[in-house]
C-alpha cells in the first residue's frame, strides 16, 4: 500500500507542481499570472491577476507538500480549495464529461485529494520520517471542510461574470 500510496503522490503532486507554476510563471505553455488573472477577470474575480498568484500558489505548494508527503491533509485542503472553486465557476454548467468542459476532471482532483487525506501519504514521506501522523477521518474532515471554506469565500467575493464569457482563453484554465 505504501508503495501505491507513493505513486499517487508523485504523479498527482508533480501534476499540480506543473499546474500551478503555468499560473505562477507561463511555464509548461500556460499563460501565467497576467494571462490567467485575465480568464479569472472575466470569470468575476477581480482583480485578476492576485486570484491567478493565489491559484497557483495553492496548487503548486499543494503539489509539492504531496510529492514529499508532508502535511498531507493541508496539501488536500490547498488542492480541494481550488478545485470545487473551478468545478463551480467554470465546470459545472458543462455537465459530467471533460470532453464539454464538465466536472469530471476536477471532481476526480477532489476525490484523490480527499482520499488522500484519509488515509495519509504512507510510509514513504516527511510525514512518517517526522512522525507526524496526520491521517484518519478527523483529519480528513479538516481537509475537507478547509478546503471548502476557502472555495466559499473565494467565490462569495466573485463578481457577475463578464457579459459574453462562454468560453476560456484558448490553453488557459480556472483549475
Amino acid at each position: 500500500m505504501d508503495l501505491g500510496l507513493l505513486i499517487l503522490r508523485l504523479v498527482f503532486g508533480a501534476l499540480f507542481i506543473g499546474h500551478g507554476t503555468q499560473k505562477l510563471f507561463g511555464w509548461f505553455g500556460g499563460h501565467g499570472p497576467s494571462g490567467t488573472g485575465g480568464f479569472l477577470r472575466s470569470l468575476g474575480f477581480q482583480p485578476g491577476r492576485p486570484f491567478a498568484v493565489v491559484n497557483g500558489l495553492a496548487e503548486a505548494g499543494g503539489g509539492l507538500l504531496l510529492v514529499l508527503g508532508l502535511l498531507t491533509p493541508v496539501a488536500a485542503a490547498a488542492i480541494i480549495g481550488v478545485m470545487v472553486t473551478a468545478t463551480i465557476a467554470v465546470h459545472l454548467p458543462n455537465g459530467i464529461w471533460n470532453q464539454n468542459g464538465g466536472v469530471e476532471f476536477t471532481v476526480t482532483n477532489i476525490a484523490i485529494a480527499q482520499a488522500l487525506a484519509f488515509v495519509g501519504p504512507g510510509a514513504y514521506s516527511l510525514d512518517a520520517a517526522l512522525g507526524l501522523d496526520l491521517s484518519g477521518t478527523w483529519f480528513g474532515l479538516a481537509a475537507l471542510a478547509l478546503g471548502g471554506v476557502a472555495a466559499l469565500l473565494t467565490l462569495a467575493v466573485r463578481r457577475h461574470p463578464e457579459v459574453g464569457h462562454s468560453e476560456p482563453v484558448a490553453g488557459s484554465e480556472a483549475a
